[in-house]
């Protein structure tokens, strides 16, 4: 099983959406999301997983991995309402990801940080849930 993602940037916001199971077939799929992150946009990161019905051990390996990447670019990564069925627990050498309950507190504690989203551009794979 695999994922399918999403990705857009809103002003200096990129939200990475992802869908299916981020299991061990899926992490490197998932690597190559982050990759096309790091070359579509300068800004933060939001990783929204509100359509990930679960991820594995090596899922959430994944998930951190993002992190080291993007931080090592100066983009630092939040998450949104990650699987009831585990949690990102980061090393002592990873950086810290803020974890919201869901997209809408995701958004909201960035345009209450002064942050409001503005302009839109958007990619996603082709098995993008519609």
């Amino acid at each position: 099983m695999t994922i399918e993602w999403r990705y857009r940037i809103e002003q200096d916001l990129g939200i990475l959406s992802v869908a299916g199971h981020l299991g061990p077939d899926a992490a490197h799929r998932f690597i190559g999301a982050v990759g096309w992150v790091l070359a579509r946009g300068t800004g933060p990161v939001l990783v929204d997983l509100t359509e990930l019905r679960g991820w594995s051990t090596e899922g959430r390996l994944a998930v951190a991995e993002a992190a080291r990447r993007l931080a090592a670019a100066g983009r630092p990564m939040e998450l949104a309402a990650i699987p009831a069925d585990g949690s990102l627990v980061p090393g002592d050498d990873d950086p810290a990801v803020p974890v919201h309950c869901d997209l809408a507190a995701a958004l909201a504690a960035r345009t209450s940080r002064g942050k409001a989203a503005e302009g839109r551009q958007e990619w996603r794979t082709g098995g993008w849930p519609a």
